[in-house]
């Protein structure tokens, strides 16, 4: 069955429900791990670490930034644009967050509790790629990257870990001080 992606005007009519996620206390929706380049599972829960970041995905082993531990997409944008829940894993991204991670509310440096877990937004840039691209359509991609919306970090954010701990499907994720 052929994929039909949103046009760039079906995005903008989705984008108002995205921008009313919460602000200070959101929902984990989903947890993606990637054990192998093009391989994704989703988890009900996961440990999260300074050393490994989320156990069991590829970070440990092929990217090793460790600004780069832990991925968290926007769960409204990301079934806005998958159109289906089984396609929301493509993204790639570890956490999927009902919660407001644009800069405005977000920022570089930004402490958030989920779970057990504490980690600390960074300030590495989290852009749509060619497999994006592939895996969602190129309006959806480049409606994403527009300089116009980078702030509202609409690919995501990346975040390390600070405190270790479980993180499970439907924890609260909320801003921590």
């Amino acid at each position: 069955m052929a994929i039909e992606y949103l046009t760039k005007e079906q995005i903008e009519s989705g984008l108002s429900t995205v921008l009313a996620s919460p602000q200070d206390c959101g929902k984990l929706e989903a947890i993606v791990v990637r054990p192998e380049p093009n391989q994704r599972e989703y988890h009900r829960a996961v440990n999260l670490s300074p050393e490994g970041g989320v156990e069991g995905d590829r970070w440990v082993t092929s990217e090793a930034d460790p600004r780069a531990q832990v991925s968290i997409m926007n769960a409204r944008l990301l079934r806005l644009i998958a159109r289906d829940e089984e396609r929301i894993s493509l993204a790639g991204d570890n956490l999927i967050v009902d919660l407001d991670i644009s800069e405005t509310n977000i920022h570089a440096g930004q402490k958030l509790m989920v779970g057990e877990a504490l980690l600390e937004v960074t300030d590495l840039a989290h852009t749509g790629c060619d497999k994006f691209a592939e895996r969602y359509g190129l309006d959806a991609v480049r409606y994403i990257n527009a300089a116009e919306r980078k702030s509202l970090h609409l690919r995501g954010v990346y975040a390390r870990v600070l405190k270790a701990g479980t993180v499970r499907v439907g924890d609260i994720v909320q801003k921590a001080e």
